[in-house]
C-alpha cells in the first residue's frame, strides 16, 4: 500500500455521485479528473472536467490514457475502450467485464441463475412479439435489456391490454412478485479480497416515477431475512470477483423469501445516508476498496433516513428550493444539493438525510422534510 495516493483517478460519469465520490477523496488528497456529455455536470466546477461521450471509444481512450485509475458512477459506458486501457497497464474497477455482464439485465439474470442465487422467474424477450407470445407469463415487468436507469425502460404488464405497449426492443418478462418489502444491501470488495457490507436499508418508492421516494436504515426485517440478504450480497461480489462497492437491491416476499431484483457496480442511491449515519461512507469505501486499502467500518452510528429530492411534477426550469430554511432547522438532517441549475419533473436533484436514535421520531422528520421541501422553477 503507497505511504500516500499520488494516482490520478479518472470517473466515467460526472453526476451526483461522482461529485460525493470527489468529496470524500477531497479528505484523502486524491487528484480526480472526469468524463461527462454534460458541460453542466454536477461535477464541472470541483475536479478536472472533460465533456465527452462515455459511450464513445476514442473518447473514453483518451480521457483514461491521462489517469493511473479508471471508475465509473454510471454503467452506460463503452466497455471495449476499458477493456483497452486494461491492456494499456491502466487499472479499471469494476472491471470492464464484470461492467459489461451487468450493463444487460438480461445477462444479470442468467448470472443469477447459472449462479443459483435467487431470483424472480424470467423469460427473455426479442422484441415486442415474443413479449405477446409469452401472454400467459402475465402478470410480470417488462425490463429493456439495456440502457434503463432511474425508472426509465421498466413498466408493469398486468393483463394482455397492457401487451400493446411491450418494449420492441431485447429484453426480459420478469414475474411480478408480491413482496412484502424492498430492501438494499451495499457491499464491497478489495483487490486483495477483503469483503465488508452495510447493514440492509428498506427502501420506499415513488408510486408512479419509479424512483426510490425514501429508505429507512436498518430495514425493519427479522435477523434471519438480514442475514440472508447479506449473505446474498456477499455471494454476488465473489462470484463477479468484482472489485469495488455493489448496491444488491432486493424483493422480500411475504412468506419471507429474498429475492435479488437488481445490482449496480458502484455507490448508490440506497448508501448516500452512510455520510452522515455510518463510521465509513458508500463513497470512502468504493475508493478504499479500488485503491486496495483496507476496507473502513461499516458500523451505523444511528438510526437513518434518507429523502430523494425530486424535482416536483409540472415544473421545468431553473431550480428554486422551497421549505430549505424549514428542514434544515430540525435537528439531525442534513441537506445535499447536486449543483445542478435546471429542473424538471422527477429529476435527482439532492437527497436529505436525517438522523435519531428514535424510529418513529426518525420517520416523522423524514415525512417532514418529504413534505416540506420542495424542487420548483
Amino acid at each position: 500500500m503507497p505511504e500516500s495516493i499520488n494516482q490520478r483517478i479518472g470517473i466515467l460519469g460526472g453526476g451526483q455521485l461522482g461529485r460525493m465520490l470527489i468529496q470524500s477523496g477531497i479528505d484523502l488528497n486524491i487528484n480526480f479528473s472526469v468524463l461527462d456529455p454534460d458541460a453542466t455536470a454536477p461535477c464541472n466546477t470541483i475536479s478536472d472536467f472533460t465533456q465527452g461521450k462515455l459511450s464513445d471509444y476514442q473518447t473514453v481512450i483518451d480521457f483514461g490514457s491521462a489517469c493511473d485509475l479508471i471508475t465509473i458512477e454510471i454503467e452506460n459506458v463503452n466497455v471495449e475502450a476499458l477493456k483497452e486501457l486494461v491492456k494499456q497497464g491502466k487499472n479499471v474497477f469494476p472491471q470492464p467485464e464484470v461492467i459489461e455482464l451487468i450493463q444487460d439485465k438480461r445477462t444479470q439474470k442468467e448470472f443469477y441463475k447459472a449462479n443459483g442465487i435467487p431470483t424472480a422467474a424470467f423469460v427473455l424477450t426479442s422484441n415486442r412479439q415474443e413479449v405477446i407470445d409469452n401472454k400467459a407469463f402475465l402478470p410480470a415487468v417488462n425490463k429493456l435489456g439495456r440502457e434503463g436507469y432511474d425508472g426509465r425502460g421498466v413498466q408493469l404488464l398486468r393483463t394482455e391490454a397492457d401487451l400493446a405497449r411491450a418494449f420492441d426492443d431485447p429484453g426480459l418478462l420478469e414475474k411480478l412478485i408480491d413482496f412484502d418489502k424492498e430492501i438494499a444491501v451495499i457491499v464491497a470488495r478489495s483487490e486483495s479480497g477483503e469483503v465488508v457490507s452495510y447493514p440492509a436499508v428498506e427502501m420506499v418508492f415513488h408510486p408512479t416515477a419509479n424512483l426510490v421516494e425514501y429508505l429507512f436504515s436498518p430495514a425493519a426485517i427479522t435477523s434471519q431475512i438480514a442475514a440472508e440478504a447479506d449473505s446474498i450480497a456477499r455471494l454476488i461480489i465473489e462470484k463477479l470477483g468484482m472489485i469495488g462497492l455493489l448496491a444488491v437491491e432486493m424483493f422480500v416476499t411475504k412468506e419471507g423469501e429474498v429475492l435479488v431484483n437488481e445490482v449496480a457496480p458502484r455507490p448508490h442511491n440506497s448508501g448516500h445516508q452512510t455520510i452522515e449515519a455510518n463510521a465509513t461512507s458508500q463513497y470512502e469505501q468504493h475508493l478504499r476498496a479500488i485503491l486496495n486499502f483496507p476496507l473502513g467500518s461499516t458500523d451505523a452510528y444511528l438510526p437513518s433516513a434518507m429523502v430523494n429530492l425530486l424535482g416536483e411534477e409540472g415544473y421545468s426550469g431553473e431550480a428554486k428550493y422551497v421549505g430549505l430554511e424549514e428542514v434544515l432547522g430540525v435537528s439531525g438532517t442534513h441537506v445535499h444539493l447536486y449543483g445542478k441549475r435546471m429542473t424538471k419533473s422527477f429529476r435527482k436533484m439532492g437527497h436529505v438525510t436525517i438522523v435519531d436514535e428514535d424510529i418513529e421520531s426518525l420517520k416523522k422528520k423524514a415525512n417532514f422534510v418529504k413534505q416540506t421541501l420542495k424542487v420548483v422553477a
